[in-house]
């Protein structure tokens, strides 16, 4: 799939709508995660194939642990399963697979086979799949905050650069679209500190029915916005991109 115009370097996905997909066809929820698993796929292999460099998927969250324990053991079997039986299909296309969430948070067995599936893919350069597993926005940068008083930060002189280098993957860029399906408009607590000028597109389209043209219309939507970064937009007379002019101010910043 190609489309022309800037491909989102970063892209973020709230995948939402799985419960009501199965409880539209009269079948149970877990269902519609087993659905859910398979249009990941296919989005996966749609963002390859565009040129998105970084996907984030918003698998589990610290909240969704409140769910019945019954659903809550088939998405982490599910998860399991997927680590299990993809593998290849991540080494045909070089993909290369990471983590950001609280490991110590998940079933030792879980967490194992994580840790082995992103060193199996570590060396590969194309797309990265960044696996949100009990993740929350909050505790990622609590998390942060600990790990950089355990590196003897002083608290305080601590600043943006400081706790940005000790988020779960801090080398990989914000995300330049966040994408929720299902006609939802919250956050919920996904990339809260990653997302401060991240782009927002809300598709009505449940998550177990997208396939690569719902990504398309994301991209295609994304290509249209104008990226003010809280300033002005540049003319293009001469001053440049927006990114650029923002890189250059980031820089001038960093040396005063």
């Amino acid at each position: 799939m190609t489309i022309p115009g800037q491909i989102p370097c970063h892209i973020g996905i709230i995948m939402d709508g799985n419960g009501r997909w199965a409880k539209a066809r009269g079948e149970r929820r877990t269902h519609g995660h087993l659905a859910g698993l398979q249009a990941a796929k296919r989005v996966v292999k749609a963002a390859a194939d565009m040129g998105v460099r970084y996907l984030t998927l918003y698998v589990f969250s610290t909240e969704n642990w409140k769910r019945t324990t019954e659903e809550v053991g088939y998405i982490m079997g599910l998860v399991k399963q997927y680590l299990r039986n993809e593998l290849e299909f991540y080494r045909e296309n070089k993909i290369r697979l990471r983590h950001a969430g609280d490991p110590a948070g998940l079933p030792p067995d879980i967490a194992a086979e994580i840790k082995d599936m992103c060193a199996a893919t570590g060396q590969y350069s194309g797309l990265q799949v960044v696996l949100a597993l009990n993740y929350g926005g909050r505790d990622e940068i609590i998390r942060a905050v600990k790990r950089a008083a355990e590196a003897g930060e002083d608290p305080c002189a601590a600043s943006e650069t400081t706790i940005a280098q000790y988020l779960d993957n801090p080398d990989v860029p914000d995300p330049d679209l966040i994408i929720r399906s299902a006609g939802e408009y919250r956050t919920s607590n996904f990339l809260l500190w990653e997302s401060a000028y991240s782009e927002y597109y809300i598709s009505p389209v449940l998550w177990p029915d997208w396939t690569e043209k719902e990504l398309q219309d994301a991209v295609l939507s994304f290509q249209k916005r104008e990226r003010k970064y809280g300033g002005m937009m540049q003319e293009s007379s001469g001053h440049g991109s927006v990114s650029g002019e923002y890189r250059k101010i980031k820089k001038r910043s960093a040396n005063t």
